[in-house]
């Protein structure tokens, strides 16, 4: 098997922590993860990939095991995170690589690519959001109503999404047999996001996530420029990026291959066999094209 390294970089003076699989001279992938977990959620791919390809899989600043600092130490924005992911890569001498974008994940690799389109040799997006028919109403409305208005009834909605049980359901829903997803996801993330000043992290980036939709008009058309190759493997039962955020995709690139999967939002967990075979599949044509 091929071994997993955990290593550490400093960025910007915060120490970043990614894990680093594969031949360096491999064609690159980058695994972007989403909230409210890090790069252990990808823990089981890495070893798939990392047999044909260089991977690399970082924590976000306020994420797993790098650095968490403060609101009143770190102005957190998702083009923040993006700026410290983007001078990590270039660190590692990264300057094209692949991205698996997941949630949170997202917004950052959109801004990647916005920012160096040539970068960008194809896109994995598992539950990665660039459309609005991907949103679903009944979760994303507390988050809306936060963005939009700070007041004691919004937050207290909004808090919700800190707890056990909301972390749970992000991981269990849509699951047609729950008992295959380990709880140990869930209590790891909570672990991390409970540590103490992190809900406040957390509050930053959720007021900051409206930002994003205002982009998709410029990714969109990254989209129809570029015409990059581009898999979406979605959980069909996903009840935070709905599955008709993954059919939009072919609305800007005709030849997008789209997967739907009897799962929810965290397929890794449920269907990992299935997304590691797509993603194989998807890289062994785009990356060659």
């Amino acid at each position: 098997m091929v071994a997993i390294h955990h290593r550490f970089a400093e960025v910007e003076g915060r120490r970043i922590f990614y894990r680093e699989a594969g031949l360096t001279d491999a064609p690159t992938v980058v695994l972007l993860h989403g909230y409210p977990t890090s790069s252990h959620m990808f823990r089981t791919l890495i070893p798939r990939l990392a047999e044909e390809y260089h991977v690399v899989a970082p924590d976000h600043l306020g994420f797993g095991l790098s650095d968490a600092p403060g609101v009143d130490e770190f102005d957190y924005s998702f083009d923040a995170l993006t700026r410290i992911t983007s001078a990590l890569l270039a660190q590692l001498g990264l300057t094209r690589y692949a991205i698996y974008v997941q949630d949170y994940g997202a917004p950052i690799g959109w801004r990647l690519a916005l920012e160096n389109p040539s970068a960008i040799t194809a896109i994995i997006s598992q539950s990665g959001n660039a459309y609005e028919e991907g949103f679903v109403e009944g979760f994303w409305k507390d988050v809306w109503s936060y963005a939009t208005d700070q007041n004691e009834h919004t937050e207290t909605a909004i808090r919700f999404a800190l707890t056990r049980e909301a972390i749970r359901w992000q991981y269990l829903h849509g699951v047609p047999d729950p008992t295959v997803v380990d709880p140990g996801t869930w209590e790891h993330d909570l672990a991390l996001v409970s540590r103490a000043g992190n809900d406040l992290v957390q509050l930053q980036l959720f007021r900051d996530y409206a930002t994003n939709p205002p982009l998709y008009p410029a990714v969109h058309e990254y989209f129809r420029s570029s015409q990059v190759p581009l898999l979406a493997v979605w959980g069909e039962h996903d009840e935070i990026f709905g599955p008709a955020g993954a059919r939009a995709f072919a609305r800007d690139l005709p030849d997008a291959r789209i997967a739907l999967l009897p799962g929810g939002h965290f397929l890794l967990e449920s269907h990992l066999d299935e997304v590691a075979a797509q993603i194989r599949d998807f890289l062994a044509t785009a990356l060659t094209r």
